[in-house]
């Protein structure tokens, strides 16, 4: 069977449809609907609607607290921390990005981070809140499982702890980084296992050191970071910044929400944001970022390179394939949307008015 291909309105209403009715406010529900179908739309299918069968069974266990009281609990002229009160991490998220870009507007810089907040889905979404303002945004996470274990060690200790940097540009698309601290992230392993895919040599090595390529015996083994030793101490730094200096878990500490649906994640995170009119002409700021881009685009190509590509491109043509064509949806996926919806007494995903 091939892919069903619907709108992101389509998807969006069906993901708000099934966030009200496992109890989220109406303006709550239609916010993480907005942000998991953006995630779909720009191709990050191991953070969409993929994730809606397991938040769902984390929000009837008792595990997500379905009406949080989001506040700020300490304060000052740049910065913040937020306790999201075990709410769904794409609400904490989205008000910490929020008061970032107020806070930079009048610092020129501003840094928010929260404990007691959940998966949020791609760390992307989140740094891309500040380009609207012809802002810098960046965004840190400690992940929600951990898949990696100290350089040489065989402890599960440390997460993919994703990092993503976007960057207004003026003509060109903007420069939109987004990386976890390992090869791949795990919800791309768990889309492999979802389209009966293989995974590429080097995403994940058993306990013995040897390839594993089979994505659903991934419990067999761990990620492997981001060249060696220097990931895996980039990991634990982003673990360090968006975990514990928020009071958020970190470590041992970590819950992984894939095993276990009833306890408290509190999970951390954070996002900085940065002005560029604090530094000169924002509009000169962003002429430049052109001119780097087509720098690195027109540079001398390897023998069999057809295109050198600048972090960002490829999503925002997802962006604007998807937007035409519709979000593919694969029929496993399908199968397990259509169950949720019997089970959540909503109009399946093909049923959704839009």
């Amino acid at each position: 069977m091939s892919d069903l291909r619907v709108p992101e309105a389509q998807l969006r209403n069906y993901i708000t449809h099934s966030m009200a009715a496992l109890g989220l406010p109406p303006d709550h529900a239609a916010c993480v609907g907005q942000l998991m179908a953006e995630a779909d739309l720009q191709g990050s299918d191991g953070h969409g609607v993929i994730r809606l069968p397991p938040y769902s069974r984390r929000i009837l266990a008792g595990g997500v607290n379905v009406r949080p009281d989001i506040k700020v609990i300490e304060e000052r002229a740049a910065m913040a921390l937020i306790d999201g009160d075990n709410g769904m991490g794409h609400l904490v998220m989205k008000q910490a990005a929020d008061l970032a870009v107020e806070k930079a507007r009048r610092c020129g810089i501003a840094w928010v981070g929260s404990r007691f907040s959940n998966h949020a889905g791609p760390a992307s979404l989140y740094a891309r809140m500040a380009l609207p303002h012809d802002m810098i945004g960046l965004y840190f996470a400690v992940g929600n499982a951990n898949h990696l274990p100290p350089w040489g060690g065989l402890d599960m200790l440390l997460s993919t702890n994703p990092i993503a940097v976007a960057i207004p540009a003026l003509q060109e698309a903007p420069i939109v980084l987004d990386m976890a601290t390992t090869v791949a992230a795990y919800g791309k392993v768990k889309a492999k296992a979802q389209r009966g895919e293989m995974m590429p040599e080097g995403w994940m090595i058993d306990r013995e050191g040897k390839p594993l390529l089979d994505p659903k015996r991934s419990e067999e083994g761990f990620l492997t970071p981001i060249g060696g030793y220097k990931g895996y101490g980039l990991s634990l730094i982003v673990g360090l910044l968006a975990g514990t200096l928020n009071g958020a878990a970190m470590g041992k500490a970590v819950i992984d929400f894939n095993k276990d649906s009833h306890s408290v994640s509190n999970t951390g995170q954070a996002i900085a944001v940065i002005d560029p009119s604090a530094f000169g002409d924002p509009l000169l700021f962003k002429q430049r970022v052109d001119g780097i881009v087509r720098e690195m685009r027109g540079s001398e190509r390897m023998p069999g390179v057809d295109r050198i590509w600048v972090p960002g491109e490829q999503s925002q043509a997802k962006r604007v394939q998807y937007g035409e064509q519709g979000i593919p949806i694969p029929p496993a996926l399908l199968q397990q949307l259509d169950a949720l919806a019997v089970q959540l007494k909503v109009p399946a995903l093909r049923d959704t008015r839009f």
